[in-house]
């Protein structure tokens, strides 16, 4: 077990706004429908850096940059959804700025965040020293969806 740990947050007052669907969903959530999502990530390290911190959370930008890319005013559509078509239509017609995911929802989401986040810390030079240990993906502040590290 890591001696030390650090979270960053990006919250619901940044605006990451991004709609997606759960084509699968029985319920009303195979709609499209949005949220400003949030997100909160935990590092872990054994020893701390030069400044005696985990991660430089001014060193960050690049990670939010890649939320941004990712989600703001995004519209995730799963890969195999249905409708893909009729949503790459909306893209080429400057309709919707879609991104294209291997699945839709939170859970999914945090995954894609901690995969991306993980390769991000190596090319940042954050990596191995610093770990990422959990991405947390907030709807709001009833649902959200975690991924840790195995």
């Amino acid at each position: 077990m890591a001696r030390y740990g650090s979270t960053k947050t990006f919250g619901h007052d940044l605006g990451f706004s991004a709609a997606f669907r759960q084509w699968r969903a029985d319920s009303h959530c195979r709609f499209i429908h949005g949220y400003a999502l949030a997100f909160r990530f935990e590092f872990e390290a054994d020893e701390l850096d030069h400044r005696n911190w985990v991660v430089d959370f001014g060193g960050l930008k690049g990670l939010k940059q890649m939320l941004e890319d990712t989600f703001d005013h995004k519209l995730l559509v799963a890969k195999d959804d249905p409708e893909i078509e009729w949503f790459r239509e909306a893209h080429r017609k400057g309709i919707a700025d879609v991104v294209e995911v291997e699945a839709g929802g939170c859970e999914k989401f945090a995954e894609l965040v901690f995969v991306c986040t993980e390769q991000w810390l190596k090319d940042a030079g954050f990596a191995p020293r610093c770990r990422l240990v959990s991405v947390e993906v907030k709807e709001h502040g009833a649902n959200s969806a975690l991924y840790k590290k195995q």
